[in-house]
């Protein structure tokens, strides 16, 4: 849960910041939006969030 959290909360954050930045369009990002909401209700889901999950498993083990 905090990872799924943690996760939505970068995009957002990157999100704003190419909007601000006029490197991605407000259509662009609404498109992006209605991609997340459309994965996230199809059978891919679940592989999406162990992939994830994964990742985030793999980069806590790293050290700097």
């Amino acid at each position: 849960m905090a990872i799924s959290i943690s996760v939505v909360l970068l995009l957002t954050i990157l999100a704003v910041i190419f909007l601000r930045s006029g490197g991605l369009k407000f259509s662009h990002a609404l498109v992006c939006l209605l991609l997340g909401f459309c994965l996230a209700g199809t059978n891919i889901a679940p592989s999406i969030n162990s992939g994830l999950t994964a990742t985030a498993g793999i980069l806590d083990t790293l050290r700097p």
